[in-house]
């Protein structure tokens, strides 16, 4: 049995990589614990690489692809806490919903400098991982 990567690192790496708008690299990042997570974990960290995977599209001008991921990402970070996990995730999901809303409507291009960063909390305020079992 292969030994479990760990969360702590992987995630904190996504975080990094979404903050300094590299997204495709956020994404690899978090699927490493995702694809071995086992309990509802699982689905926060596909919300969260459908979040990076978002943004990635708007990066490349691909908005149709973004608005589905959006749309995709939303509904699943919806049923946790937005702060969980060691981040406080509200300011993404408000510039998510706002840039899903503009690339929708129309082409424009969403500069960089829109682009949202996720806010690391202090471990006492939320666990890196949220739960023991993950």
């Amino acid at each position: 049995m292969s030994e479990r990567p760990d969360y702590r690192e992987h995630f904190l790496a996504g975080i990094r990589h979404f903050n300094e708008h590299e997204f495709w690299e956020a994404h690899e990042a978090w699927e490493t614990i995702w694809l071995v997570a086992a309990s509802d974990v699982e689905q926060f960290l596909q919300g969260m690489i459908q979040l990076a995977a978002a943004y990635h599209h708007l990066k490349r001008g691909t908005h149709r692809g973004a608005v589905r991921l959006f749309e995709s990402a939303l509904r699943r970070l919806a049923a946790f806490p937005q702060k969980w996990s060691g981040i406080d995730r509200r300011a993404a999901e408000v510039a998510a919903q706002r840039h899903r809303e503009r690339v929708a409507l129309s082409s424009e291009i969403v500069p960089p400098s829109e682009f949202p960063e996720l806010v690391l909390l202090s471990p006492e305020e939320s666990p890196i991982p949220p739960r023991e079992e993950w």
